[in-house]
C-alpha cells in the first residue's frame, strides 16, 4: 500500500491500516496531541481505532497550538 503522508509518498507492506496502527508505524511524535486529515477530511478521534486507511489515500498529520500575550495590559 502506498500513502502520501504529509507530501511524501511512504509504502506500506498492509493492505489497510487503522490510524492507531499508522501512528505507532510511523512513530508520530504526541499520537494523543495529533489531529488526523484523510483525503481532506478531519478524522474525528473516536473515529480512529475503526477508521480504515486504504491504498492511494492522502494523510496529514496536524497539530495546533495556542499561544498568545503573557503580559496583562498590553494592547495589541
Amino acid at each position: 500500500m502506498i500513502l502520501t503522508i504529509n507530501g511524501k509518498k511512504t509504502e506500506f507492506a498492509d493492505e489497510t491500516l487503522k490510524i492507531p496502527e499508522l501512528l505507532r508505524k510511523i512513530e508520530v511524535d504526541s499520537p494523543d496531541m495529533v489531529t488526523v486529515e484523510v483525503n481532506g477530511e478531519i478524522i474525528y478521534k473516536a473515529s480512529y481505532p475503526t477508521f480504515v486507511i486504504k491504498d492511494g489515500d492522502k494523510i496529514e498529520f496536524l497539530y495546533f497550538m495556542g499561544g498568545g500575550s503573557s503580559l496583562k495590559g498590553d494592547k495589541i
